[in-house]
């Protein structure tokens, strides 16, 4: 939480979206004060109904809102619930020791012409504005999702904040890429405490030195004015000793996935983990046309169908808008995904070109890949558990961080999860770079050794798409 103002407590009055997005927000102001108005109240229960997330979202705060009512009165209420610890809510939320308020008299709001108290976000700010006139002793601020409420808010004099404490990061730019490149001099530093080694085929490097300190397992590594040099961190032994390993090339058309040849250092480095069998989640982030999808699809097709180390290819991505139904579109559950799919499938169009054979030798492909791949959709995830799976989960940035906690934690016992997506284009309201669920996972997962991550950096889809994405 922001320090305020000579360390006094506020009030914060909260916008339903907050709720709607966080469940927990009631537990995130610690000694801070919060007050809901009825409108809030009267939108949640209006809300509650569906089997979207926002849904489950606002029946989760009523249960939270019940718990903290149990057995008070109205005088208690009056006088403003304690917001203390629940015995089945982790996550540092025993940290809140403000008071929740509830409105229980009508207000005479006193609003321009120009913003009828009808709409429930005016609502929202004449009751801001009454309660700054009536405790001129407290510091209060609207939080909201809505950024129309926030200006609005601006224009009329009453202080209005986002809700940050989804944020992820500060800053976008801030976000790990996966990928370090080391000074030209590096193996002069680290000549002395150098250990080299070879193991069936695989060459190993122990490097010791201070240097290691901001490295993370898996990460990417490459040198100044070395193209030759790529490896990736294999254990971190210690803040000042860890083991790297050379990568494979697949610019090579000899090590080629699926036809498919990297093009770039970071789509090497996006193939190599990829196919790593010690890697059991891989985040890969880039503008469109980086081959995100296809890389993909490729190590994927590899190994479910060359190297039998998984069963089949699960293919997922959002359905905009995110969560609702995909009941109004015929068919199977495949059928109707079939239209988000266009992106996974004209990729694998590619991918599965025979080189020969005509007609018949593409449609006999299409059918072996019809009997491995399977398109699922997110909507009924919960409860699953995948097992010896190569799932592919695309455009990951419009989930939000609790939706991909619900989708990676089905993942059991020999199953890969792959997550595409772009920072820069979420189509999800109230999310943003900074909270996206993608962003989310690629910050938490840095640490383990078991998950890799890359940021793809340049476009390889034609010369026209890179010409468009630099200058339009």
């Amino acid at each position: 939480m922001i320090k305020r103002e000579n360390d006094t407590t506020c009030l914060f009055v909260l916008d339903t979206n907050v709720l709607m997005h966080d469940p927990t927000a009631l537990f995130r102001f610690q000694e801070h004060d919060l007050f809901l108005p009825m409108v809030v109240l009267e939108e949640l229960d209006r809300g509650k109904k569906g089997m979207s997330e926002v849904a489950r979202n606002v029946r989760q705060v009523s249960r939270f809102l019940d718990q903290l009512m149990a057995g008070a009165d109205k005088a208690e209420i009056d006088a403003g619930l304690a917001i203390g610890p629940l015995a089945d809510n982790g996550g540092g939320l025993e940290a809140a020791s403000g008071r929740l308020y509830f409105q229980t008299t009508a207000f005479e709001i006193d609003l321009p012409e120009a913003l009828p108290g009808t709409v429930a976000d005016n609502q929202i700010l004449g009751i801001a504005q009454v309660l700054s006139r009536e405790r001129p002793d407290r510091q209060v601020i609207v939080v909201s999702k809505d950024i129309n409420l926030r200006i609005k808010a601006a224009v009329l004099g009453i202080t209005a904040e986002d809700y940050s404490n989804d944020r992820v990061l500060d800053d976008a730019e801030l976000l790990y890429s996966g990928h370090d490149e080391l000074p030209a001099d590096f193996w002069e530093r680290h000549e002395k405490s150098l250990d080299a080694w070879q193991e069936e085929g695989r060459t190993f490097y122990r490097v010791s030195g201070p240097d290691i300190a901001d490295w993370y397992p898996a990460q990417c590594l490459s040198l100044e004015q070395d193209d030759g040099f790529e490896a990736i961190v294999r254990e971190k032994r210690s803040a000042t000793e860890a083991v790297i390993e050379l990568v494979e090339d697949h610019r090579v058309a000899r090590h080629n996935v699926w036809g498919i040849t990297a093009r770039n250092r970071e789509q090497n480095f996006a193939l190599n983990m990829l196919l790593d069998p010690d890697l059991d989640f891989v985040t890969l982030l880039g503008t469109a046309g980086t081959g995100k999808t296809l890389l993909a699809l490729a190590a994927g097709l590899a190994q479910v169908l060359d190297q039998n180390r998984y069963r089949e290819i699960i293919m997922t991505r959002v359905t905009v808008p995110v969560g609702e139904d995909i009941g109004f579109l015929p068919g199977t559950e495949e059928e109707k995904m079939t239209p988000w799919m266009g992106a996974l499938m004209d990729n694998l169009e590619v991918l599965t070109r025979p080189e020969g054979g005509g007609d018949w030798g593409r449609e006999a492909t299409n059918d072996l890949l019809r009997n491995r791949i399977r398109i699922s959709s997110l909507n009924f995830m919960r409860g699953r558990t995948f097992l010896d799976k190569y799932i592919i989960l695309d455009e990951a940035q419009n989930l939000t961080a609790k939706q991909m906690k619900t989708l990676i934690t089905r993942a059991g016992p020999g199953t890969k999860v792959v997550c595409l997506g772009n920072i820069s284009q979420i189509d999800t309201p109230y999310l943003t770079e900074t909270t996206s669920g993608l962003t989310y996972v690629v910050d938490r997962f840095k640490h383990w050794e078991h998950g890799g991550h890359i940021t793809l950096m340049r476009g390889e889809r034609s010369r026209l798409a890179d010409f468009a994405s630099q200058t339009l």
